[in-house]
């Protein structure tokens, strides 16, 4: 006797969920073939992946252009998708700072300051640079903690993923998460890292081509991006939800609840300098590229489609704000009322103005951008932990065969992992509550140990390892601190007026300075490195390759200095 599909989905999760659209067989087919198609890309790229270094670094062999979108794409997941437009939703406009000053300055600085002591000194993951610079207890502490992180952020893409096939097409969480979680742990075990970035490009133009029909119908419908303004003022009675500057000269001035320090400071410095330059699931792309200058245009280029992407994101949560005609509540809440959470923001507008055969498209280009961001995830934790916990501590004389083997069985080991993550998010009251979280207590003060590492050549081994450790347990402190009595939310963001996002901001600034302070201390303290042994780690004692650039529109100095008034432009027409 055979089940229907309706009682194998009841098997993972009960009742099938009432779904807002149903797919015809075209959706369908657009679904199953790209499903095929990354597959197809693991088998395809399996020979191609026999060795550590093109399993794990793709052979280092990826051009600028190719590793660039790699790059934006890693980050294009559920963290990008529903994340902020779920922010949008219940911020505004102030949600897009996550994508200029949370993400411009820090890749360009990447590319032009960053990468020649990333590249040169051919490590693999940054808990090895850590390890040449500060030797093995920073590595293992940022190991540890960077493998953590990941598998907790590849489970908010399984769980985001789930979440649209709930609303749109009424599966249950638990089948959809098993669904997705195979798969990516299929192609990713398959071909490795370059695995990963074929198919992040492949999944980055299929979240532009299906995602742009949300903005360009909402906008239609809208009348206009002043009609739009004019909207969301009469609707939610506040204009700063569509400015970005102009209200944050006080806690209760903006929607988020947010200080203009706390947005400069703690995402702009702290937060978006840390992630985009210490966390490996994006550093790792860049250090595919077959040379220093792909490695260095690699940000630039990546820089120039991050400015764009708040027209797919941010604008659909705005776009809500405006046409939806119910209230969505936090996640937490809406799980309790069978209610339309903030993260269903893109779901419920994607079923809103795609018709069949468009909203197959749109399905799938979310579907992409989860399953990038997983697999982004994934190979990273297979990477640090081979190299930086298995390979460093447990197994230092394997064959390379083996470690390759490791990575492989550690790719399921961290899905399986992962699924269980999943269900953590119902507990956060947005997606990017949680992220932000993670990355203050993770991202912070790791920034503070590779930055001083970089810069500061006094910085010693004792002082890498303790400001590490201080920072972050500074990070877990303070959040336990206000988890246990709100009331300390005050001191933490300086305000009694402050809200969640307030307090993640300066939470990771808090725990930034420690590091910082607890590494200068005590590597004065401590006796330092000679110099010699500091060459190509450290700034100014290391000579740097030289490139060879015929023209000057071919420098990655011009490039990352358009961008730079590009964004600048863009903050002042937003102010």
């Amino acid at each position: 006797m055979h089940a229907s599909p309706a009682s194998l989905l009841a098997l993972f999760d009960g009742p099938v969920t009432h779904q807002l659209a149903r797919l015809n067989a075209v959706d369908i087919a657009v679904i199953a073939i790209y499903f095929a198609i990354v597959i197809f890309i693991g088998f395809y790229l399996k020979g191609s992946a026999n060795t550590s270094e093109e399993f794990f670094m793709a052979g280092r062999e990826m051009t600028a252009w190719i590793a660039g979108l790699s790059f934006v794409s890693a980050n294009l997941g559920s963290l990008e998708l529903m994340g902020w437009a779920g922010s949008a939703y219940q911020y505004g406009i102030l949600a897009t700072h996550w994508y200029w000053i949370g993400a411009i300055p820090a890749m360009l600085f990447l590319g032009i300051i960053m990468m020649p002591f990333y590249y040169i000194s051919k490590t693999h993951s940054v808990p090895g640079y850590l390890h040449l610079r500060f030797g093995d207890g920073a590595r293992a502490l940022s190991a540890i903690s960077f493998a953590f992180m990941t598998v907790l952020m590849s489970g908010i893409n399984m769980y985001s993923m789930a979440l649209v096939m709930k609303v749109v097409l009424g599966w249950n969480l638990n089948f959809s998460i098993w669904v997705s979680s195979i798969t990516v742990a299929l192609y990713v075990a398959l071909g490795g890292l370059r695995s990963a970035i074929f198919n992040e490009v492949l999944q980055f133009l299929l979240i532009w081509l299906g995602a742009l029909l949300v903005p360009i119908l909402g906008l239609v419908e809208a009348g206009g991006w002043t009609n739009l303004k004019h909207q969301i003022l009469h609707n939610v009675g506040n204009t700063q939800y569509v400015h970005m500057w102009s209200g944050l000269g006080h806690f209760n001035d903006n929607p988020m609840g947010v200080h203009w320090t706390g947005i400069v400071f703690g995402l702009g410095l702290v937060i978006s300098f840390g992630y985009w330059t210490t966390d490996f699931l994006v550093v790792q792309r860049v250090l595919s590229a077959h040379n220093l200058r792909a490695a260095r245009m690699a940000p630039i280029i990546g820089a120039g489609f991050k400015m764009a992407v708040p027209f797919i994101v941010i604008l659909p949560g705005l776009l809500a704000l405006s046409v939806l005609p119910f209230h969505l509540v936090g996640e937490s809440q809406a799980v309790a009322t069978g209610g339309h959470s903030y993260n269903e923001v893109l779901p419920l507008m994607l079923v809103r103005y795609c018709g069949p055969g468009l909203l197959g498209l749109g399905v799938t280009a979310l579907i992409a951008g989860f399953m990038s961001g997983m697999a982004g995830n994934v190979s990273a934790f297979s990477t640090v932990w081979t190299y930086d916990i298995y390979g460093a501590f447990i197994n230092k004389k394997a064959t390379d065969r083996h470690y390759v083997s490791m990575g492989r069985w550690c790719t399921f080991i961290g899905v399986l992992i992962s699924v269980g993550t999943a269900y953590l998010v119902q507990h956060a009251a947005s997606i990017m509550d949680y992220v932000q979280s993670l990355f203050s207590f993770f991202i912070a003060p790791l920034f503070g140990t590779v930055i001083l590492g970089m810069l500061w050549k006094r910085a010693t081994k004792a002082g890498g390892f303790w400001g590490l450790l201080s920072g972050t347990a500074t990070a877990v402190g303070l959040w336990a601190w206000v988890h246990n009595d709100p009331k300390a939310l005050r001191y933490v963001a300086l305000s009694p007026d402050a809200k969640a996002m307030a307090e993640d901001l300066y939470r990771a600034l808090w725990s930034w300075l420690v590091c910082v302070i607890v590494t200068v201390v005590v590597s004065y303290m401590t006796k330092p490195r000679p110099v010699a042994e500091l060459e190509g780690l450290v700034y100014g004692v290391s000579p740097l390759p030289q490139e060879h650039d015929e023209h000057w529109y071919q420098k990655p100095i011009f490039w990352a200095g358009v961008i730079a008034m590009l964004f600048i432009i863009a903050n002042i027409i937003f102010w």
